[in-house]
């Protein structure tokens, strides 16, 4: 692949101490490139707080060169932008190049803490791997990716972050003109199990790939040999397997729908990355479905645990060779960890759910949490709202948990969890507070996301602004911000839809 087209793009120094190990090692899976000129480049929206946790001087990034860099119109002077290479399996079906079609990574930050991270910016152009695609993308979407993933972090769940969303001042053809945007992304990385799949027909390249994950964000695993009882290797895997697990099992609890769980977007450090078709539950439905192209719902919210699992197996395949002397006995390797799947999503979902209703640390209640799951599906109780509602409950105020389940049907449940919680000796207001904490107010809910991102397109950032500070505060109750915790109207539910690539 040749490398940019234009090697006399400006540069700016507006955030410097860039690294490039992934490049260095890896220089294979990436192809330098430059972002496009932004005609008119306006600083929207930029992260104070994780610009400050970087080491980054925010009012350095809101300068003319630091909105230039940003944009992609100007590259680090101390980097060389590039995009990567990786594969994918999108909705099961195997396309062996994808890559970044339009995002390039600008290179590696050590923040003062010592933590890697990468800075990437997502719709600043064509790059050798758009396949057809214009590379850029629109305001709404990049401002969509900044408040459901800051949301995201802000609820505890691993995710990529937001550090900014500039206008270019160019309108994109979408269903009409658009304004555009870029985006830019901080993440642990953006290794992929795509980009093992990318790599799995050069064994030395997979292997250099595996040891550099390994070392990036395994670390403990780095001195283990192939010749100990557990290869490094199957330790790689099973460790990956278990964030995995995790994350999905978080994503469960808060009732968040990624909509578009392909290979490329499973992340080997285990963070939530690309947030283009998510959505949040309202009624609880394990069938629902938001992704206007996800027509045979296999990325429906109750079949994420299941997707996770077939994802992983991608993963183990691309391992293999180096799992075990012998195909079979690395076959059986890694069959034995995938095996543990589903136990470990359980252990992570069952605790989860116990905390939400007040019986962390406590035996094990799996009909108690069955049964209520049973009656929340059946009368699509809130999602949200019903955690809150039932911690209202022990307060004494009746009236949330019954305008979401009639008294006559969840009475039987109350009196049976109320129980539990007197036969362990806990105080309701104690477990009410306990409840609070772990059981968001405010969740990126889709009718607010739509209002705020249809403003923003026609330039007027306030409502998205006001729906930020709601949702990075989930757990701080205000007067001012109720209408935030409210469900969407149910005309809006039913025909809401949320769309890729844009």
């Amino acid at each position: 692949m040749s490398a940019s087209p234009d090697s006399s793009t400006r540069t700016s120094a507006a955030i410097t101490g860039f690294e490039r190990t992934f490049v260095d090692e890896l220089t294979s899976l990436t192809v330098p490139w430059q972002g496009a000129d932004t005609p008119a480049p306006r600083l929207l929206v930029v992260n104070e707080t994780l610009a400050a946790e970087l080491g980054l001087d925010v009012e350095e990034l809101r300068t003319d060169d630091g909105v230039a860099l940003l944009s992609g119109a100007a590259a680090p002077s101390d980097a060389v932008p590039v995009a990567t290479a990786y594969s994918g399996h999108q909705f099961g079906g195997y396309t062996p190049l994808l890559g970044d079609g339009r995002a390039l990574l600008l290179g590696e930050l050590v923040d003062p803490n010592g933590r890697r991270v990468d800075l990437q910016l997502k719709g600043s152009g064509r790059t050798p791997f758009s396949r057809g695609g214009d590379g850029f993308a629109v305001v709404g979407p990049m401002l969509r990716e900044y408040l459901v993933s800051e949301a995201m972090h802000a609820l505890g769940i691993p995710t990529t972050r937001s550090l900014s969303v500039v206008a270019t001042g160019r309108d994109i053809q979408r269903t009409g003109a658009e304004p555009g945007a870029v985006l830019a992304r901080i993440a642990a990385s953006h290794l992929r199990v795509g980009t093992f799949e990318y790599a799995v027909r050069n064994t030395d390249l997979t292997q250099q790939l595996a040891d550099y994950a390994i070392d990036r964000h395994y670390p403990e695993l780095a001195g283990s040999g192939g010749s100990e009882a557990v290869n490094r290797y199957v330790a790689f895997f099973e460790a990956v397997l278990e964030r995995q697990a995790a994350l999905v099992a978080r994503w469960m609890l808060v009732g968040f729908v990624h909509g578009v769980m392909n290979t490329d977007n499973t992340t080997i450090s285990g963070e939530t990355i690309d947030y283009g078709p998510c959505a949040f539950l309202d009624a609880f439905d394990p069938s629902a479905v938001f992704s206007s192209i996800d027509h045979a719902g296999r990325y429906a919210f109750g079949n994420q645990p299941a997707v996770l699992k077939w994802n992983l197996a991608r993963f183990a395949e691309t391992l293999l060779r180096f799992m075990a002397p012998t195909p079979d006995e690395a076959i059986a390797a890694a069959t034995d960890v995938l095996a543990g799947y589903e136990a470990r999503y359980e252990y992570h979902f069952a605790g989860g759910m116990a905390s939400k209703i007040g019986l962390a640390d406590a035996p094990p209640e799996p009909d108690l949490i069955a049964d209520l799951l049973t009656l929340m599906r059946e009368h699509r109780a809130d999602w949200t709202g019903t955690f809150r509602a039932l911690a209202d409950e022990l307060r004494g105020d009746q009236l949330p948990v019954t305008s979401l389940i009639p008294r006559d049907q969840i009475g039987p449940w109350l009196e049976r969890w109320r129980s539990t919680l007197a036969r362990l000796g806990r105080e309701p207001e104690s477990v009410a507070a306990t409840m609070d904490r772990v059981n968001p107010v405010y969740i990126p809910r889709n009718h607010q996301v739509d209002a705020a991102l249809r403003a923003a397109t026609d330039g007027d950032l306030e409502p998205f602004r006001r729906l930020l500070a709601a949702v990075t505060h989930p757990y701080e109750r205000r007067t001012d911000w109720a209408h935030y915790a409210a469900p969407a109207p149910q005309a809006f539910s039913e025909s809401f839809q949320t769309f890729c690539g844009t």
